[in-house]
């Protein structure tokens, strides 16, 4: 049995009975990583690492006519008010969705702020042109009104001497002056449905629990050094147990176990060279999607799908990498190049970052021809002592490559498209083909004279996987709500030379949730996937898996 901790998400695997899905788990001990946590900084500007972000309005500056206001009309009773502040004094401002909300309750703190904005931009007129425009009947209700609201702009005052003076001694005395703690817990209510086969259908239902701390400090202003902790309470492989479902497709994207310990999950350090190359070390918790954007809107494990494979392309996940390095290089103002290298064991005297027996290096073209549209082309080289892919996403015979298990080239092509339909809607896409060449393998071992004929061949295997997704933002009016609708397949190996057999039959995979926002920290997400023939099996029965998932950041 082994345990593995990826994206958020520890399993041990048992065996399998012959007609399921997943496969024996004699070989390596996988060492664990974790998802990065939501809303986490970005990396030092003027280049980021991640991914583009759809472009959103600034905030409204000084209004100069009321009719930017689109909730005023002058049918309104304070219409001529309003417009005589914002026209004729300048001193109003609106939301930045230009609505006023004058219908909503103000403090008196509130309105004394505002009136002494107005105070302050009558004061620059009368500097600036005279007093030919202000009467003295203005005059003398204005100076009435500062007699009415002085104890509330004193009172307002102290408040904000006070703020000072606070903020000046936390400072002094906080740990550091760029240090900043954020974390998240997800707190999950789940069952499954279906299965036996694969597993023995043992679905009952089950709450967990996932919390992420994340420290970030930034040393010149211009790097990021960031700390991550992790600790889950999801036991007994979850619903991918053979007790269960037995199938990495029933693997759900905030799932672990950890034993509600504190583990190291991510240790990492990025930094700017010059004003567009950013460059990222990262020694746990490492995988080709921490430097390759993913370009998909669902890879938060609190926030976004609530399935492992729905998340992010499996290609970004070949090799079940620890450690590594990368770079990110805008050269255009709408071209990125990444590149990534990983490996794992890397921290092993023995093993050594160029030793490990996996090891993947991929190359990702990003680019954005409007502010809408972002595309993005990547190629992943990866060398696999056994011909693994460990992806932990598609059917297990797909993840062995056909079991052939000897050294082997991996080559990977993904592609990927977010596009900004509308301002509520948005379309995803990624597809990914992977060959895995185990005839490498066999020129290795001659290489290394290990009584190989070069005339031999290896195997050869070919997977292929794909997800259309559709996002629809405040669909009942609640701004931050979103419904995703998702359907794709998981990895399955399509075709395959020297190997036992390639997958007979085609899972299907369909996901939706919907998040509810609470607050700008807490939100809600009921959601489920349905997956056919689990395992790329004909035989297997349908699952089904669904969740209540709430989330809180901090």
């Amino acid at each position: 049995m082994f345990s593995l901790l990826l994206s958020g998400s520890l399993i041990a695997l048992s065996p399998p009975s012959p007609i399921e899905e997943l496969p024996p788990s004699s070989t390596t001990s996988i060492d664990p990583q974790i998802a990065q946590l939501a809303n986490t900084p970005d990396p030092p500007d003027p280049v980021a690492t991640s991914t583009w972000e759809f472009e959103v309005e600034n905030d409204l500056e000084q209004l100069t006519s009321v009719s930017q206001l689109t909730d005023v009309q002058p049918a309104d009773w304070a219409f001529q008010a309003l417009r005589s502040l914002v026209e004729r004094y300048g001193c109003i401002v609106g939301y930045p969705d230009k609505t006023f909300r004058g219908d909503r309750p103000i403090t008196r703190y509130e309105f004394a702020a505002g009136l002494n904005a107005c105070l302050n931009k009558i004061q620059e007129l009368l500097a600036a042109i005279g007093g030919d425009r202000v009467t003295q009947a203005d005059l003398d209700t204005l100076k009435r009104l500062q007699e009415d609201f002085a104890a509330e702009l004193a009172t307002l005052k102290g408040r904000v001497e006070a703020l000072d003076i606070r903020t000046t001694q936390l400072e002094k005395q906080q740990f550091s002056t760029t240090a900043v703690l954020r974390g998240q817990a997800i707190f999950g209510l789940a069952t499954a449905a279906g299965g036996d086969p694969p597993g023995q259908g043992e679905t009952n239902t089950v709450f967990t629990n996932l919390l992420q701390l994340q420290l970030t400090s930034s040393f010149t202003g211009r790097d990021l050094l960031r700390v991550g902790f992790a600790a889950a309470n999801f036991g007994n492989e979850g619903f991918a147990g053979f007790a269960s479902l037995n199938t990495y497709m029933a693997l759900l994207s905030y799932q672990a176990d950890l034993n509600s310990r504190f583990e190291l999950s991510s240790l990492d350090y990025r930094f700017a060279v010059g004003d567009r190359l950013v460059l990222t070390i990262q020694p746990v918790g490492f995988s080709l999607y921490s430097v390759l954007s993913p370009n998909s809107s669902y890879l938060d494990s609190g926030t976004g799908a609530v399935s492992r494979f729905a998340a992010l392309n499996p290609v970004l996940r070949i090799g079940n990498l620890d450690a590594g390095v990368g770079f990110d290089w805008l050269f255009a103002d709408r071209w990125r190049l990444q590149g990534a290298y990983g490996a794992r064991a890397a921290n092993s005297p023995e093993v050594g970052v160029f030793g490990s027996g996996h090891q993947a290096f991929g190359l990702q073209l990003l680019h954005r021809p409007n502010r809408n549209v972002t595309l993005g082309f990547a190629y992943v080289n990866s060398f696999s002592v056994d011909g693994r892919l460990d992806t932990f996403t598609g059917s297990a015979n797909a993840d062995l490559s056909g079991g052939f298990n000897e050294p082997a080239k991996i080559h990977a092509l993904a592609a990927s498209l977010r596009w900004r339909l509308s301002p509520k809607l948005t379309l995803g896409l990624w597809g990914g083909a992977t060959l895995t060449d185990g005839t490498f393998g066999k020129v290795f071992d001659a290489i290394f004279d290990r009584n190989i004929d070069l005339k031999d061949f290896g195997a050869v295997t070919l997977s292929t996987t794909y997800l259309l997704s559709l996002g629809i933002d405040d669909p009942f009016g609640r701004k931050g709500d979103q419904l995703a609708i998702m359907v794709g397949q998981p990895p399955k190996l399509q075709a395959g030379v020297l190997i036992e057999r390639a997958d007979e039959g085609n899972s299907f995979h369909f996901e939706s949730f919907y998040r509810f926002r609470l607050t700008d920290q807490i939100s809600v997400s009921p959601g489920f996937f349905y997956v056919t023939n689990p395992g790329q099996i004909s035989r297997n029965n349908d699952i089904f898996i669904g969740t209540v998932r709430a989330t809180f950041n901090f």
